[in-house]
C-alpha cells in the first residue's frame, strides 16, 4: 500500500503566482500530483523554472485563446497515458481538460467553464458538464476508478456559500448548475470532501473585489469527487484555507492504494 496526495489549486495565472511564492510553496508542500487550473499561458510563455521542476513530470494543457484558461499537471508518478480532451472540439480547444490514467485510477484535472457572462455560455457549461459526466461514466463502465478535480465554477448547497439568497439568480448557483452536481452523486460519485467536514464557512474563492477572503465571504468552488467504489481508498479530504497567492485556495484530497 502506498499514500498518494493530491492536490488541486485554481491559480488564476501560473506567472502570477510564481511571482507570489508558487515554487517556494511547492517545494515545502511536496504533493505527490499538483493539478493546477486556469494557468492563463502556453508552455512557451513559460520559464525554465515552471517547467522543470525537480522530481516533477509537467503536462500542460492551454487554450487557443491567448492568456485564458489552460490546465497543468505536476507529478511524481508517471502517468501510463495522458489526454487533452474529450474529443470534442468546441471544449477541448479552451484547454480545460487532462485525464491521466495511473492504472489505479484515472484522474480527471478540469477547468469547468463559468457560465456568467451570457446565456450562451451558460448553454456551453451545462453541454461540457453533461460531456465531461459522459466520458467519466465511459470509462467507469470499463471498470476504471475515477477522481475528479478542478473548480467546478459551481456552489452546490447553500452551506457552499455565504451569501446563498443574494446569488440563487447568478451562474454558479442556479438552480439549474445545481441539479446537475445533484445528476452527477446521482450517477454514483461522491462529493469528498463532505465525507469528512460537514461545517458551514468552508470555502475556496473569495472575490477579489470587496475584501471577501478577510471576512470569508466565499463560495465553495473546488472540488475532489470519485466513484462510490473508490471512497475506502480516501483517507482525508480537506481545504488548504491558509495557502495564499490567488482569489482560490488549494484543496487537498488523500489517498490509499
Amino acid at each position: 500500500m502506498k499514500n498518494i496526495r493530491i492536490v488541486s489549486w485554481n491559480v488564476n495565472g501560473i506567472r502570477a503566482i510564481q511571482r507570489k511564492g508558487f515554487l517556494d510553496w511547492l517545494n515545502k508542500d511536496k504533493p505527490d500530483i499538483l493539478c493546477i487550473q486556469e494557468t492563463k499561458a502556453t508552455p512557451d510563455q513559460l520559464p525554465r523554472s515552471l517547467k522543470e521542476i525537480k522530481g516533477y513530470h509537467a503536462y500542460f494543457n492551454s487554450a487557443e485563446r491567448k492568456g485564458y484558461s489552460g490546465v497543468a499537471l505536476y507529478s511524481f508518478l508517471k502517468p501510463e497515458n495522458i489526454e487533452n480532451g474529450f474529443g470534442i472540439d468546441k471544449f477541448d480547444r479552451e484547454g480545460r481538460i487532462q485525464i491521466a490514467d495511473y492504472g489505479e485510477f484515472v484522474l480527471f484535472n478540469i477547468y469547468f467553464p463559468n457560465g456568467k457572462m451570457s446565456e450562451e455560455r451558460l448553454k456551453y457549461k451545462l453541454d461540457f458538464y453533461d460531456a465531461f459526466l459522459d466520458h467519466a461514466n465511459q470509462l467507469r463502465d470499463q471498470g476504471k476508478n475515477i477522481i475528479v478535480c478542478g473548480d467546478l465554477n459551481t456552489a452546490h448547497k447553500e452551506i457552499d456559500l455565504a451569501r446563498p439568497k443574494e446569488n440563487s439568480n447568478i451562474s454558479g448557483f442556479l438552480p439549474v448548475e445545481r441539479a446537475w452536481i445533484d445528476k452527477f452523486l446521482d450517477n454514483g460519485y461522491v462529493d469528498t470532501f463532505r465525507m469528512f467536514n460537514s461545517d458551514e464557512n468552508q470555502y475556496t474563492w473569495w472575490s477579489y473585489r470587496t475584501r471577501a477572503r478577510e471576512r470569508n465571504v466565499g463560495w465553495r468552488l473546488d472540488y475532489f469527487f470519485t466513484n462510490k467504489e473508490f471512497t475506502d481508498h480516501i483517507e482525508s479530504s480537506y481545504i488548504l484555507s491558509e495557502v495564499m497567492g490567488s482569489d482560490h485556495c488549494p484543496v487537498g484530497l488523500d489517498i490509499k492504494i
